[in-house]
């Protein structure tokens, strides 16, 4: 039993609509072993080891459900033994996680193992750690047969211990995790921006960041003088709040001397720690405080300590947001209390039995250690870990009462005192803190300091939150909802618009028509695409950047505030979206490419992984009702409307879509041409005639007319209106400068030549068509060639498309082979053409590009039409404007720009191209190695 290949989900996909984990597994001989004919001592075996798998309901939806499984028949097959193991396991180290599917793959012995995860290395070591159990706990016998290392040294226990603490290490904290909960209970989107508790809430413009609980709203001054107990000290006391004596000490001297000018009782503490390290409490002696202060030296930044008065009292951590108190906790410092019976570790060992505590952050309480610090307590009071307390006797462990030393919290914010409260809050507002945690020594905290004393020992920046959300006693206060709330108050914006664009051609075109058109409209816009990242128009990565990774770089740019998301297959069927939900999602198409990888060998499959974009829409699905299998994802889409894109105006279903109301753009015959017309809810909108979008040629272009009516549907979803929508199709065109290497075309030499990315049969059809429309007084050539990862079959079916629509056919190959040989693909090619009847005569074999482009340039003719499907479209471009030029500038290949230099431009530099170049040595990047 082995893992064959894995893919991690970062956003919806084919298995689930959040972040999943999918292995594909080998069982190999176990194939023929499912769990009940291994036997009961390995279900036995596997249920002692996590006893929560009883809890499992698999496919019976009720407990016990997953044991029926493993002992029903012959049982379950270890694939899906392995999935349930995976999710119980980080569920042991506290990612609530519960989703899981398993199914065969087609290929024997072969399976899809998919389970949730809440974060990528725990959910991938979870997997691991499932599998090496379950080999653990394979009989002897068995464990000879697999094809898996079996390691003899295997401790479960140790091995989930070290599991859990690791996994603590990379999920969120108690804090974080509880603002992240708040966040989703409001529908607030999040991205996790490193390994630990750095946070962005919202998308975009509208994005907010949190730190732990640091918010970027906190004043960085107000956490320096929190930082700083002295100058705490100082402000409090200036303001009359109730404050210890305290004074700086440098050394163990000063240390004595302040504490007798103070009078003993003291605490001693570092300057500048936390979390209640290197505090001494209630020093009686001199020697107590010289230890004191070598305590506080070992974890102070600085060279300074303080000696301050000790305050008598329970210690209360009161929560103050946005200057309001939230939360009041009374904590109580680690302790045991004695039977008459056990001993002190006895008495640990039932305190830790509490299932409510764990090991770090896992659960709400953690569990009590005999340390250093529980030793030197025990050997200050003379006793032992041997020693059996008095009943009744209370012993504490730990002199500071905090929970990560297993320490536990009694809510108190309902019976604090009123004026216990203002303190807290001027306390807080004092230091100018958005979120803090005022420490606070008092006997009974539903009176008033002022009647009975108390002291603020403390304020604390960045407080934690699982005292406050998890109490050991009393209510749970959503602590984190007030801070998102401080953060995003009611109506406040934290998503901007996402438009999604999906399907096999046309995807780049139609994002780059909808960038613009909303770029008129005002908008910011952050696009991805084939070309790469664009913010505001401008290019910020290079490269092919339609998956997951791009679309995470627009959401989290604070200039943002509109999306325009190109999706590709490549990344859907590898990581899934980079996103959960979009406000309008089309798919244009879906038609033969890539089949045969990655698992996806029907249109009907590479169908569905597209379905994913269309349902992630919340508000309107946009759907090519021309195209079969997009017209089928209707009935799988949650959006509010369906929008329909049709060239045919006796369309049925889309007459019967308008005739109840529904919308749709409908490509209508008039007398001076085809109109786009939208109708919505019994309106019937004329945009403009399809022979004045420059993208379309004179309306000859029928794909480029498609793609802009995508355009025009996604923008009108949006509310963008008619005049912007207009303006913005009439404005943009298929220069290279704004839609590199889409449907470039070059009138500078005395023929015509259109450069265009087409790599597959239907791209090669539309490309074809739009040939034959073209007014064309000489000889049509066609150089090509098809990525070597395609299918044989997709060869035949492209030379098979192309076939006599071309006079002469130039056959080349791409500079990456892609496993194929040097002139593989062109004599491919050749040799199907003339299947389809080109003459051998009228095809030319040149393997490489820009020799094969070359010919194709001197071949030309005055009235000829060049048609170039060029693979580096850069290069391609720069051989077709500098052709029959001596020698071209030195590097300069026109870059891609998002905005076309518009006629008065040209008008300038005398009529000559305008190249606009890329100056500023933007890094290269790739997100989406297999995109379409």
């Amino acid at each position: 039993m082995k893992i064959v290949s894995t893919n991690v989900f970062v956003g919806p996909n084919v298995w689930a609509r959040f972040p999943v984990i999918r292995h594909v597994v080998d069982l190999g001989p176990l194939e023929t072993w499912p769990s009940a004919k291994i036997g009961e001592p390995f279900i036995d075996g596997l249920l002692s080891a996590l006893p929560g798998l009883r809890e499992h309901g698999c496919s019976y939806r009720e407990p016990g459900g997953f044991v029926r499984r493993l002992r029903e028949d012959d049982g379950t097959w270890l694939g899906h033994v392995m999935e349930h193991v995976a999710i119980e396991i980080q569920d042991v180290a506290g990612s609530d996680v519960t989703f899981g599917r398993t199914r065969g793959t087609g290929e024997p012995g072969q399976y899809n193992l998919v389970y949730e995860y809440r974060q990528r290395d725990v959910g991938l070591a979870a997997g691991k750690l499932a599998l090496r159990l379950l080999m653990h706990l394979l009989p002897a016998e068995l464990q000879a047969q697999v094809d898996h290392e079996i390691d003899p040294g295997f401790d479960w226990e140790d091995e989930l211990r070290s599991f859990v603490l690791r996994a603590q290490k990379k999920e969120f904290g108690p804090s974080t995790g509880s603002l992240v909960k708040a966040a989703d209970d409001r529908d607030i989107p999040w991205i996790r921006l490193n390994d630990y508790s750095l946070v962005q809430f919202g998308h975009g413009k509208f994005q907010k960041r949190i730190q732990a609980t640091i918010t970027s709203e906190t004043k960085h001054i107000a956490v320096e003088i929190s930082c700083d107990k002295e100058d705490t000290h100082n402000l409090l006391n200036d303001l009359g709040l109730p404050v210890p004596q305290q004074r700086m000490v440098y050394s163990a001297r000063e240390a004595v001397r302040a504490a007798q000018r103070i009078g003993h009782p003291v605490v001693v503490k570092p300057l500048d720690a936390n979390h209640g390290r290197g505090v001494s409490i209630n020093l009686n002696s001199d020697d107590e405080v010289e230890a004191g202060f070598a305590e506080a030296k070992q974890h102070s930044k600085s060279r300074a300590i303080l000696v301050e008065s000790f305050i008598t009292g329970f210690d209360h951590r009161m929560l103050v947001v946005d200057n309001k108190l939230v939360a009041v906790a009374k904590r109580v410092p680690g302790h045991v209390v004695g039977d008459g019976l056990s001993t002190i570790a006895a008495l640990i060992d039932q305190v830790n039995e509490d299932p409510r505590r764990g090991i770090g952050h896992e659960k709400v309480l953690t569990k009590l250690e005999l340390d250093n610090q529980a030793q030197r307590l025990m050997a200050d009071a003379g006793v032992t870990e041997d020693t059996v307390l008095p009943e009744g006797e209370v012993f504490y462990l730990r002199s500071t009462a905090n929970l990560s030393t297993g320490g536990t919290a009694i809510d108190m914010t309902d019976v604090v005192h009123p004026d216990n409260r203002d303190m807290a809050e001027r306390a807080i507002m004092a230091v100018g803190l958005d979120v803090g945690g005022v420490d606070f020594l008092i006997d009974d905290i539903t009176k008033s300091y002022k009647d009975i004393g108390g002291a603020i020992v403390e304020v604390n920046a960045a407080p934690g939150f699982r005292m406050h959300v998890a109490p050991s006693e009393g209510e749970p206060r959503d602590v984190a909802g007030a801070v998102i709330d401080m953060l995003f108050p009611v109506g406040s914006e934290t998503r901007i618009p996402i438009a999604a664009i999906t399907g096999t051609n046309g995807k780049t075109t139609t994002s780059r028509m909808l960038a613009h058109i909303m770029k008129a409209s005002g908008k910011t816009v952050g696009m991805t695409s084939t070309d790469g990242v664009y913010v505001d128009g401008k290019l910020s990565v290079k490269g092919d950047m339609t998956g997951p990774k791009s679309a995470q770089i627009v959401l989290r740019d604070p200039m943002v505030d509109f999306a325009v998301m190109e999706t590709a297959r490549g990344g859907l069927v590898r990581s899934g979206l980079g996103y959960r939900r979009s406000n309008v999602a089309a798919c244009l198409n879906v038609s033969a490419d890539h089949l045969g990888l990655r698992g996806i060998d029907t249109v009907e499959e590479l169908a569905e992984v597209k379905r994913v974009v269309v349902e992630s829409a919340t508000d309107t699905a946009v759907l090519n009702a021309d195209d079969i299998n997009c017209l089928r994802m209707a009935d799988f889409t949650d959006a509010e409307h369906i929008f329909y894109v049709t060239t045919n105006p006796g369309h049925a279903l889309v007459k019967e879509h308008i005739q109840s109301g529904g919308k749709a753009i409908v490509l209508e015959q008039g007398m001076n041409g085809e109109m786009l017309a939208i109708y919505d809810n019994g309106l019937h909108m004329p945009v403009l005639w399809s022979h004045v979008i420059p993208a379309a040629l004179e309306g000859k272009a029928m794909h480029n007319v498609q793609n802009a009516m995508f355009a025009a549907a996604m923008a009108y979803s949006f509310g963008v209106d008619l005049d912007n929508i207009r303006h913005g199709l009439r404005t943009f065109d298929t220069s290279f400068f704004q839609a590199p290497g889409r449907m470039n075309v070059f009138d500078e030499h005395p023929f015509k030549v259109i450069l265009d990315y087409a790599h597959n049969p239907a791209a090669f059809g539309v490309m074809a068509d739009l040939s034959d429309r073209l007014d064309v007084k000489g000889r049509r050539i066609v150089v090509v060639a098809v990525p070597g990862d395609r299918r044989d079959e997709d060869v035949a079916d492209a030379a098979a498309t192309l076939a006599g629509h071309f006079d002469h056919y130039i056959c080349k190959a791409d500079d990456n082979r892609r496993g194929r040989g040097e002139d593989e693909i062109p004599q491919m090619l050749k040799r199907d053409l003339i299947a389809n009847g080109v003459a051998e005569d009228a095809i030319t074999l040149i393997p490489d590009e820009p020799q094969a482009i070359d010919h194709g340039l001197e071949m030309a003719q005055p009235g000829d039409l060049l048609v170039i499907f060029g693979d580096n479209s850069a290069r391609c471009w720069k051989q077709i404007i500098y052709f029959h030029q001596e020698t071209a500038p030195e590097g300069d290949t026109p870059a891609p720009a998002a905005e076309p230099a518009s006629p008065d431009l040209e008008e300038l530099f005398g009529g000559e191209p305008v190249l606009i170049r890329d100056d500023r040595g933007v890094r290269l990047a790739r997100d989406d190695e297999d995109s379409d």
